[in-house]
């Protein structure tokens, strides 16, 4: 069993959901292994529940599997639900309905795209069901779903759903300082690398063992024959719809570093846009543009893996995986090994822009912050800064920051190369302020923000 952390403002949420006189419907939705399944089961904990999850059975056998968890949990009078199951969802749902009238019900749909591949009918049934029993029932349906494209499709304007469903819940992976408390028998600089190549998934997190070192972690997951992170790479693209050809290509090409639109078509061989379009509607890969800009017009953009596991893997791990499996993963360790800290440090400038978000939140960098990114010029000196904050509806500068993943930094002199870059900046006025961060210590003097794992991950 998977150890229950975080979750506060999704727990908070649902709990509102339920506590609403007219609530009916919610989706919560996320990615494969983001914690879906857990969230829901420490929801139900305390309430009536029908836990059901769908496996792209045959419809008898799904409703045969409902109606064997309804003896259990609910009392249909005379009907012996054993001898006689649903005997399609109507059934289903109009007994549930009818069971709740006098004890509220929760039946969580866990796995929801299963379900309609099996029975396509499902959301329109649903809507009939739902519209005439609501005024008179207290079942709750939670829909739950890894089929980002599904679950955000039941939500569009024609779907038999839209409008139906009082809330809506995507799952984030974990943020830095949520992802430490899975991490706590590590220190904060050992869990910033774990992040780094993980993420907040919290799965995989889990599968970290704390009390061994970095080298024997690696070793177990990655560079043993069927080690769990060395094939989850391929079973994340499979999962995601991304195992054709080209959508393959186009993440190899980003994750080696191929991050503009003409790097990535020179390194595919043809126009990749459409799919480009697909791997952002999966969160996969992000669109980045300068925090300065107007994502709506620039054409100035990269795109980068969205997810930490998936660019570890694919940025570092595939091009080992075949000699791991034939057995070369003690000898290729060192080598990986030596590879993670050019990988790690654009995931690092990442968790600083998350803290400093997290830091303007809670009113830490002054008022009005309307943005925190990253920034790049134009010309043969791009004057790149890995983090600006913007305030004020004349989205002014008023910090720019840089991140290293080195364990020290100078951080004099690194504030004074951040002076000499937000020359670059046009909504630059008056005073700026300065950020510095590193593993472990910033150095030098002067009146610079100071940022190290410890305020991150501690």
């Amino acid at each position: 069993m998977m150890h229950f952390v975080n979750r506060e403002q999704e727990l908070a949420a649902l709990e509102d959901w339920w506590s609403r006189p007219d609530a009916g419907i919610a989706l919560l939705w996320g990615r494969r292994r983001v914690g879906k399944t857990a969230l829901a089961q420490r929801f139900a904990e305390g309430r009536r529940t029908l836990f059901h999850t769908a496996s792209s059975r045959p419809p008898a056998d799904e409703l045969e599997a409902v109606s064997r968890l309804a003896v259990a949990t609910i009392d249909t009078g005379l009907r012996d639900l054993a001898a006689r199951p649903f005997t399609d969802w109507i059934d289903a749902l109009e007994t549930l309905a009818e069971s709740a009238r006098q004890e509220p019900l929760l039946l969580v749909l866990d796995e929801f795209p299963e379900l309609l591949k099996s029975a396509g009918e499902l959301e329109g049934v649903l809507r009939a069901v739902w519209d005439r029993v609501r005024d008179r029932t207290g079942l709750r349906i939670l829909l739950c779903g890894s089929a980002t494209r599904v679950m955000e499709k039941i939500q569009e304007e024609r779907a038999p759903l839209y409008g139906r469903a009082d809330l809506r819940l995507l799952l984030h992976p974990f943020r830095p300082h949520e992802a430490a408390a899975m991490l706590g028998g590590l220190d904060p600089a050992d869990r910033a690398l774990v992040w780094g190549l993980v993420g907040g998934v919290p799965l995989y997190l889990e599968w970290w063992n704390t009390g061994t070192s970095i080298e024997d972690n690696l070793t177990r997951l990655v560079c043993t024959p069927g080690g769990r992170l060395l094939t989850e790479g391929a079973f994340v693209l499979a999962t995601e719809g991304t195992s054709g050809d080209l959508s393959r290509q186009v993440l190899s090409a980003i994750a080696s570093g191929r991050t503009r639109y003409n790097e990535i078509e020179s390194a595919v061989r043809t126009p990749p846009a459409r799919v480009l379009e697909s791997l952002v509607e999966l969160r996969l890969v992000e669109r980045v543009v300068p925090v300065t800009e107007d994502p709506r017009r620039t054409r100035r953009r990269i795109y980068r893996i969205a997810d930490n596991f998936l660019a570890f893997w694919l940025g570092v791990v595939e091009r080992y995986r075949a000699e791991i499996e034939r057995g070369l993963g003690r000898s290729i360790l060192d080598v990986l090994r030596a590879d993670l800290d050019d990988h790690l440090g654009s995931r690092w400038e990442e968790a600083f822009r998350m803290h400093l978000r997290r830091m303007a939140a809670d009113g830490a960098l002054g008022r009005d912050v309307v943005a925190v990114g990253p920034f790049w010029g134009t010309g043969r000196d791009p004057g790149e800064i890995d983090a600006v904050v913007l305030a004020g509806r004349s989205r002014t500068a008023i910090l720019v920051g840089e991140a290293k993943w080195a364990h020290r930094v100078d951080g004099r002199r690194t504030s004074v190369a951040l002076e000499r870059k937000s020359a670059a900046l046009r909504l630059r006025e008056g005073h700026l302020e300065f950020a510095v961060c590193a593993r472990e210590e910033v150095t030098g003097e002067g009146s610079f923000l100071r940022i190290t794992a410890t305020d991150i991950f501690g």
